[in-house]
């Protein structure tokens, strides 16, 4: 099956940014409530101990991606026996700043945003740490997805990717699944919004993007080679590369991904 470079709606600049948010927030929903990313949080951690970093800078956040879990993982590890100080910031060229600011409080503010828009070609200087993309490095072409790379290395920056979607039937047929089990949670997602429920039920336009976006992430998602193909092709210092299809058990779905940090003076992730 070979990747199909397309458009999902709801990353178009003409896609009414209120629909997007609802987009967002029911992703956001299903990340917390399966814990998508859970499986990868000793991969983060290895990324993390490797880079010395003590800063998280997500691109692409959405409406806040697996942080909530994720970051309760990470900060319950002591390093060499101090209290663990990890801070995380939430970014998006259209950021959800009302999704944004629940995570924060939800996190107990080890979480926090930056409220302008930034495009993961070319993160802000003051925007330090190792970088993450979840569910979203899939969207960009090879020529952008290189320049999201290529713009972490000059920065000096470690960088990890991680996908959930994969291209393949058995993940597509998922898809469906995914959506309906969002649909069906669309009272519980918080807060509370009557024009939700209009846009979900009585006017399915939500449930549509979220059906096709996510048919369209499968089809677009990059496998490991090819991940292995876009690092040979960056103008780079000496970095380490690791990609590959992570899972913690057997029948678990895999998690694809790459990871890249300086080499000087780390150790390989394994």
């Amino acid at each position: 099956m070979r990747r199909v470079q397309f458009i999902e709606f709801h990353d178009q600049p003409w896609f009414p940014p209120s629909l997007r948010d609802y987009v967002t927030d029911a992703l956001q929903f299903g990340f917390n409530l399966f814990k998508v990313y859970s499986p990868i949080a000793p991969l983060l951690q290895s990324a993390l101990d490797s880079t010395r970093s003590r800063s998280i800078v997500d691109l692409c956040s959405g409406g806040g991606g697996p942080w909530l879990d994720l970051s309760r993982k990470l900060q319950s590890r002591n390093l060499e026996g101090q209290p663990p100080v990890l801070q995380i910031w939430l970014t998006d060229k259209y950021p959800n700043l009302r999704a944004f600011e629940n995570v924060r409080t939800a996190a107990e503010n080890h979480i926090a945003f930056y409220p302008g828009p930034v495009d993961a070609m070319k993160v802000p200087r003051e925007l330090t740490g190792l970088r993450t993309m979840f569910t979203s490095f899939h969207h960009f072409s090879p020529e952008g997805a290189r320049a999201i790379l290529q713009n972490a290395v000059d920065a000096g920056e470690g960088i990890g990717i991680f996908e959930a979607t994969r291209r393949a039937p058995s993940t597509i047929g998922l898809m469906f699944a995914w959506v309906l089990l969002l649909v069906v949670g669309t009272p519980w997602i918080r807060p509370f919004r009557w024009s939700r429920l209009l846009w979900t039920y009585l006017v399915p336009i939500i449930p549509l993007v979220l059906l096709f976006d996510g048919v369209v992430s499968c089809l677009r998602t990059y496998r490991p080679q090819e991940l292995r193909e876009l690092v040979e092709k960056l103008t780079a210092a000496e970095y380490q590369w690791e990609s590959g299809e992570y899972s913690r058990a057997i029948g678990e779905a895999p998690i694809t991904y790459l990871i890249g940090y300086p080499r000087a003076g780390v150790a390989e992730i394994h």
